[in-house]
């Protein structure tokens, strides 16, 4: 049996598919994957959450994307065939704790735990970043999702306790200790808008007009990463107010990412709160991937005694906030919010208070 984790991002939003920095916990949520070996070709899933099977040859070459939970597996299994492993037949049987459409990954989650039973169970074995990449692959060309590295590069390298601030350029990458004076609080708000998967594709997009503007005036320019605040001042002013605000979020979350990582090796948490609520704030105006329930449920938060920073985390449009509260305050943070959220809405929302965990492992039982 294989576990793989879900992740929150605790900033650093949008930025990895521009090569940039985030610093996200693998947390414990997880997928949880059970493999037996096949005879021939077939890989057969079964989703305990759905009670669904799909079944599929790995030596078929017309398969594509379903808009299915399996997509994501038969995705990974496709990725690593044409990366030059071969692959044996198995029977998977998957059940998910990480809720879906939360913005936690409960995608990467399944991809990495279906990747890694499925090398495991043909005797491969392959580097956790080369694993990481192809389930990002799988995700980019067979789902159809333009994401970057980092939701499943959190599930194949999280660390127990500690947040991971990592370059998404060179995929080197820091652990950093979680205070134990603090915890980390998500708060689900039962939405999740439709448009979120058509809107973050179109997000990327602008990226890429942004990019090739300033590779005009700074030929080194191959993503946002490479822009500085004073690039943009000096150079922005021709750029489509849109495409303006959407470089000037990546280009200011990446320095708030960096500032954010010093702010927690040094334990001054009120500094990386005002980072966090500084990122949530960009990421609604400029960036404009928030929404009336993500922002409502930031400003619950940041009432409540003891919360040192609140923002969402994940694509926007719906999901998560994520916020790091004062230990002795996280029951009345958990009363108050979730009262206030449904008073306001009608909705009552999920509120976990999560660890960070380890990623990808094999585990000995059954589920």
């Amino acid at each position: 049996m294989f576990r793989a984790p879900g992740r929150v991002n605790l900033i650093g939003e949008h930025t990895d598919y521009n090569e940039g920095f985030v610093l996200p916990a693998a947390i414990d949520f997880s997928t949880w994957v059970t493999s037996a070996p096949r005879h021939d070709r077939t890989v057969s899933l079964f989703s305990e959450n759905f009670s669904e099977w799909r079944e599929f040859s790995l030596d078929d070459k017309d398969l594509h994307a379903q808009n299915h939970w399996s997509d994501y597996a038969v995705g990974v299994a496709l990725a690593i065939e044409r990366a030059g492993y071969r692959l044996r037949g198995a029977e998977l049987r998957i059940r998910g704790e990480v809720p879906i459409g939360s913005g936690l990954s409960s995608s990467a989650a399944l991809e990495v735990a279906s990747g890694y039973a499925l090398l495991t169970n043909s005797g491969l074995t392959v580097e956790r970043i080369e694993l990481a990449r192809l389930c990002q692959q799988a995700e980019n060309e067979f789902v159809g999702m333009r994401c970057g590295i980092m939701d499943q590069f959190a599930s194949c390298h999280g660390q127990a306790g500690r947040a991971l601030l990592l370059d998404c350029r060179s995929l080197k990458h820091k652990p950093l200790p979680l205070p134990e004076a603090a915890r980390l609080a998500i708060c689900n708000t039962m939405v999740k808008h439709s448009l979120a998967g058509s809107e973050y594709n179109t997000r990327r997009m602008e990226c890429e007009t942004a990019v090739k503007y300033f590779a005009q005036h700074l030929p080194e320019v191959r993503a946002l990463r490479d822009v500085t605040e004073a690039d943009l001042k000096q150079y922005g002013s021709d750029l489509p107010d849109v495409i303006y605000r959407r470089a000037r979020h990546v280009i200011t979350e990446n320095a708030r990412v960096l500032a954010a990582g010093t702010a927690l090796e040094t334990g001054e948490l009120n500094a990386f709160g005002q980072l966090m609520n500084s990122s949530h704030r960009s990421l609604a105006a400029d960036y404009e991937v928030s929404c009336k329930e993500l922002d409502l449920m930031v400003e619950l938060a940041r009432r409540v005694p003891g919360v040192y920073g609140a923002r969402m985390t994940g694509g926007g449009f719906g999901g998560c906030t994520v916020n790091l509260v004062r230990a002795e305050n996280v029951d009345e943070f958990k009363q108050t919010v979730a009262r206030d959220y449904e008073q306001a809405t009608g909705l009552a929302p999920e509120i976990y208070i999560c660890s960070a965990a380890n990623g990808i492992e094999e585990v000995s039982g059954d589920f």
